[in-house]
């Protein structure tokens, strides 16, 4: 088995399919109809289409330079120049869908006449003296029209909400301080009893 695996072979094709192929990855996951992309949205399938292609082009081109055997290298030079081929019959996908009028420019924007447009041209940095603002994309034109794309620096919150967790169900045996009072049972009783006590504290709130 040793020699199989260095000499490139893997053992389940003789072992489990008798020396057939099977329809398995490389780490020996079956397929499966995960790895098929269908959103109904041809902008975002030729997209994800592209990147599909970029990563199965740079493996390729990883596995050319671990090998020296002419016959495997004479396929995976064809391999190269397939990928090469099929990442531009996406890209240039995108822009027949541009010429035709099925989508307005490259970016997927569905509902974007309702979308938040103080936030559709902002790059958002959280990392104290970043230099992400000299990038190109924080900044020049957007690339669906509309307001220069801006670089904003320590952003605020959008909410007061502070993301903690409801305080745990007792029988979870959970480890909790208690900071944030009782947990309730994790059961319908106790999901309604954390709903009302989540409207009454925003009601609080709001009245303050």
């Amino acid at each position: 088995m040793l020699a199989a695996v260095i000499g490139g072979m893997n053992p389940q094709h003789a072992i489990v399919g008798g020396g057939s192929p099977l329809p398995r990855d490389s780490q020996g996951v079956p397929w499966n109809a995960g790895y098929i992309v269908a959103s109904g949205n041809l902008l975002a399938d030729f997209r994800s289409n592209v990147a599909a292609e970029a990563q199965s082009r740079l493996q390729t081109s990883r596995v050319m330079n671990m090998t020296d055997d002419p016959g495997v290298k004479e396929m995976l030079r064809f391999n190269l120049a397939r990928d090469t081929y099929h990442q531009q019959q996406w890209l240039l996908g995108i822009e027949q869908l541009i010429e035709d009028g099925f989508v307005e420019h490259g970016i997927e924007n569905s509902n974007g006449d309702i979308e938040n447009k103080d936030q559709n041209h902002t790059f958002w940095s959280f990392t104290t003296d970043s230099r992400a603002g000299e990038g190109r994309w924080a900044q020049g034109p957007s690339l669906i029209g509309g307001p220069d794309l801006t670089y904003q620096a320590e952003p605020v919150a959008l909410t007061d909400d502070t993301a903690l967790p409801p305080p745990p169900d007792p029988k979870l045996y959970a480890t909790y301080d208690g900071s944030r009072g009782p947990g309730k049972p994790g059961d319908a009783g106790g999901a309604h009893a954390q709903g009302l006590t989540n409207v009454v504290r925003k009601v609080k709130d709001a009245l303050d």
